[in-house]
């Protein structure tokens, strides 16, 4: 078996139609560029987006599709252009995005997830063709932009969601203005929504938890909710929420069970819903116009690179914990772990742990 740098070790989906047994894989990693910075991985948080596109949900992909974009290592090597702000040996994090063209205006303004030439962490192509492969893996290479490094006071192990999961959660947030003063709601307390219910309390909003049952009512308090709304417990919700927030942030894995035609009522005017969700290719919405008079609705992607930044800051200087399960990860481990993620088992996200024992 050749070994690094010719070539990387992973686990990664072989067969579509058997997505949930990974198999152990070699792969050749991206042509080394001048400004590329080779990560040795040492854990990965796991995301949805794994699921959605080891299943094929998003598409075919070509194999093997090796996932994992919450990924936290040691630089192991650079190129001969890259900058002095990370170094070999340095502990970084390697989010969703791996590359941009930088020079377009959105990428000028700290928008490089909307860059019209992104590559994401795994299952993108660059301009040569090559497929890009993620975090399940003894190794990741990216361009150094979207290189960042971790606070000294982080375990990697809260860290790695951070840079997918809580990034994603984050940027809606900081964009829409919340803040003291602000009441905002989570909607959809899972891998992100948990994440969604810390960051806005720590940012001094008043926040509302709102699921479909109360089953994680309590969960969502520890949380740092001060309110909990239950959509399917409480059949006269938005009359009695009328006129609340300012601001939604959706993070339910699926838009089907979301009541666009109620949601708005707990608008206040100029009150905005943002959705980050990704679901199957085949799902639509159906919106009525009428109801979103004085209330705005988006979609939003990725945060910046700045952002990220700015959400390891607040972590670190608030010492905020997201809540994870560390699984070792191996063929088997991810097998358990595709199995629990399908049927939404984890409080409240699973990190991927002991690589150097997998991959040695």
């Amino acid at each position: 078996m050749l070994h690094y740098p010719e070539s990387f070790d992973g686990i990664g989906v072989v067969d579509q139609a058997d997505w949930k047994h990974p198999k152990r894989v070699v792969f050749q990693p991206k042509k080394f560029d001048d400004y590329d910075i080779d990560v040795k991985i040492e854990c990965c948080g796991v995301c949805g987006s794994d699921i959605h596109t080891a299943s094929g949900h998003w598409g075919d992909i070509p194999k093997p599709v090796v996932v994992g974009h919450e990924i936290i290592g040691t630089v192991v090597r650079k190129g001969p252009k890259c900058g002095p702000e990370i170094e070999i040996g340095d502990r970084v994090g390697v989010g969703a995005q791996c590359y941009s063209c930088l020079t377009c205006d959105r990428c000028k303004h700290n928008n490089e997830p909307y860059c019209e030439n992104l590559v994401l962490t795994y299952g993108y192509s660059y301009a040569d063709g090559y497929n890009s492969k993620g975090g399940y893996a003894s190794h990741v290479r990216v361009h150094e932009h979207f290189v960042v490094p971790i606070p000294e006071n982080i375990p990697s192990e809260l860290a790695g969601p951070l840079l997918c999961g809580g990034i994603t959660v984050f940027s809606p947030l900081i964009r829409n203005g919340c803040g003291p003063g602000k009441k905002v709601g989570i909607l959809g307390i899972g891998g992100i929504g948990h994440m969604g219910l810390i960051f806005a309390k720590a940012l001094g909003a008043e926040v509302y938890a709102i699921s479909r049952t109360s089953s994680k009512k309590e969960d969502a308090f520890k949380l740092g909710a001060d309110h909990f709304i239950a959509t399917k417990e409480e059949p006269d919700w938005a009359e009695k929420y009328y006129d609340t927030l300012d601001l939604v942030v959706v993070c339910a894995g699926s838009l089907k069970d979301v009541d666009f035609e109620r949601l708005p009522k707990i608008m206040q005017v100029g009150g905005r819903i943002v959705s980050i969700s990704v679901p199957e290719k085949t799902e639509q919405i159906v919106l009525k116009p009428f109801g979103l008079m004085g209330v705005s609705i988006s979609n939003s992607h990725l945060g910046s690179l700045k952002e990220i930044k700015q959400l390891l800051k607040l972590v670190s200087e608030k010492n905020l914990k997201i809540w994870i399960e560390t699984v070792p990860i191996s063929e088997a481990n991810v097998n358990k772990v595709f199995e629990r993620m399908e049927k939404g088992d984890v409080r409240y996200r699973f990190v991927l742990t002991d690589y150097d024992k997998e991959f040695n």
